[in-house]
């Protein structure tokens, strides 16, 4: 069970590279499926987020340090304009993970336990991401491997409709595995609804189809469980970004001192720390 329930967790969070159109996040799964044992998975994967931030920033500093202690002046300055750049970029960054995520919330549904999505609530830019059939068609294949809809049958094994309307569905649940509840349809099973006179107001009452390679992965509800995820994890990332600018301004101004001292010593006349009082 936990195994399986890595596997979905960890190509869930993919899902925020393949969005960009990036193919790394591909390339990691396959190399931690080649070399690291299944049983260990979990954990290397937890200390692999843990200590890319602190790697990045013990690799920064690293020029700064050498700079500072065999008083290499132009390996400070080089230093200096490098974090300086890096701190104008993860503030340009911040900023827009906030902007582009500002919009968009989960929609509450009268006597359910769950949350709807809607595509339009979410910025123009967002939105954008997810029109490229090519590029959601990755996105679906990812939500398909990852078996998100698959969990949610098994987990509802025998409930009746009133036990599965009280379920807490993730935003990918919501969206992609089950039918907008303006359709009106009838509950089956989690993943199987009887259709009645279709909502016409509603396109996705029409793309939903019972077949489990189908469901509602082609719905704008499932787009927006897709852009819910990824808010939620993009302001995940920009809070660290936050703690990263703090240590970045803390190991620029530290560097700008340790410049000074250095060129005030070279004005006056001193070489290396050693004898130096």
């Amino acid at each position: 069970m936990l195994n399986a329930k890595f596997r979905g967790w960890l190509k869930e969070h993919t899902l925020r590279f393949d969005f960009l159109g990036g193919s790394w996040a591909r390339l990691l799964l396959c190399s931690v499926r080649l070399f690291v044992p299944f049983r260990f998975r979990p954990l290397f994967y937890f200390l692999l987020q843990q200590c890319e931030s602190i790697a990045f920033l013990l690799i920064v500093s690293l020029p700064g340090s050498v700079g500072a202690c065999y008083r290499v002046t132009w390996l400070l300055w080089l230093y200096l304009v490098v974090v300086f750049l890096l701190i104008l970029l993860l503030f340009c960054f911040t900023v827009f993970v906030f902007v582009v995520t500002n919009k968009g919330a989960a929609q509450v549904v009268s006597d359910r336990g769950y949350k709807e999505y809607k595509l339009g609530d979410y910025s123009n830019w967002l939105q954008k991401r997810t029109e490229k059939s090519s590029k959601w068609n990755k996105i679906k294949s990812c939500l398909q491997d990852a078996k998100v809809c698959k969990s949610l049958a098994n987990d509802s094994v025998n409930q009746v409709a009133e036990q599965f309307c009280k379920k807490n569905l993730s935003p990918l649940q919501s969206g992609c595995c089950k039918p907008p509840t303006s359709c009106g349809f009838v509950h089956v099973n989690a993943t199987c609804w009887t259709t009645t006179a279709c909502n016409l107001t509603d396109v996705d009452c029409s793309r939903w189809c019972n077949d489990e390679d189908k469901l509602c992965y082609s719905c704008n509800s499932c787009k927006a469980g897709v852009l819910a995820n990824l808010k939620h994890d993009w302001r995940m990332i920009a809070i660290i970004n936050i703690v990263m600018l703090f240590a970045l301004v803390v190991f620029y101004s530290v560097g700008r001192c340790e410049f000074r001292n250095n060129r005030r010593d070279e004005r006056n006349g001193y070489g290396y720390k050693v004898g130096y009082p």
